[in-house]
């Protein structure tokens, strides 16, 4: 075998060009790592040496190096690295740091889940052996008919005047209880995006911006990604996300989906359907 930790030779001309073995020590990549992404086409070197088959490097491939290495340590998968390395859009690498965080954390929460159960059987305050208890089977038919239910459950009680703290907190859960079954109902995907619209209605009522904002965003996403059910869906998720941003304090952002959403009320055949949504318009907060 080569030995390819040997100093660049051949090329006198281009001081540029490093040896895999210096570029390894540069990035903090192992050799064996170096020639693995060279065939899986992640880090190509700049230039093989056809007659030693020496691989070469650029100093300008060292921050890609670097941030492989940074990556595999934060425990990212390859694909996903290859696809955060293939954008320079600072939002979509983000959104793709965020979805690794999200399975990092899930796996966490399995393992705190894990970490409770062996405590409670070497405690013996639980059988080593146990089934966990598992919610009742239900058919679509009923998680439907829940999901009905809880909405109008949740509505009811966006309109009670002077709620207490307890009612604000059953609002919250009511909401996410009724999207849940919406969610198992065999439903049209427009009912999921009415559920995240609720969700986000509750609260930007209550003032809080971050979870508003959050199921606002889904809500417009489920729409574009799988279609509306009527006219209506989307002046109203347009409304949701100007109601969402308000409350979160970004005028700007407000403004432009209240903008989005007065357009999108050409499109409602339905006069008093389009009255409801100029009527939600109307009473968004100033940011």
């Amino acid at each position: 075998m080569a030995d390819e930790t040997r100093p660049a030779t051949g090329d006198p001309g281009d001081p540029d060009r490093l040896s895999i073995g210096r570029f390894a020590r540069l990035t903090g990549l192992s050799i064996g790592a170096l020639r693995h992404y060279d065939e899986l086409d992640l880090l190509r070197p700049a230039w093989i040496d056809p007659e030693t088959s020496y691989r070469y490097y650029r100093a300008s491939q060292i921050e890609d190096g670097r941030t492989i290495a940074r990556l595999r340590e934060l425990e990212l998968p390859l694909e996903a690295i290859r696809d955060v390395l293939a954008t320079d859009d600072p939002a979509e690498r983000r959104r793709r740091l965020a979805s690794h965080r999200s399975r990092v954390q899930a796996r966490a929460d399995r393992l705190v889940h894990v970490l409770h159960h062996l405590t409670m059987a070497i405690d013996r305050k639980e059988p080593i052996v146990s089934t966990p208890p598992q919610p009742p089977v239900l058919d679509p038919a009923t998680h439907r008919a829940l999901g009905v239910g809880l909405f109008n459950r949740a509505w009811e009680l966006l309109e009670t005047p002077d709620r207490t703290a307890d009612q604000d907190d059953e609002l919250v859960h009511t909401a996410h209880a009724s999207r849940y079954h919406w969610g198992h109902a065999e439903a049209e995907p427009a009912r999921l995006a009415r559920g995240e619209w609720q969700c986000a209605r509750v609260y930007a009522t209550l003032g809080r911006g971050e979870p508003a904002l959050w199921h606002a965003r889904r809500c417009l996403e489920i729409l574009e990604a799988r279609g509306a059910l009527d006219d209506w869906d989307l002046p109203a998720a347009y409304e949701g996300l100007a109601r969402a941003n308000a409350v979160a304090g970004d005028r700007a952002a407000s403004t432009g989906w209240a903008a989005r959403a007065r357009e999108a009320l050409e499109a409602i055949a339905d006069p008093e359907d389009r009255r409801i949504i100029e009527a939600d318009l109307a009473t968004i907060p100033e940011p």
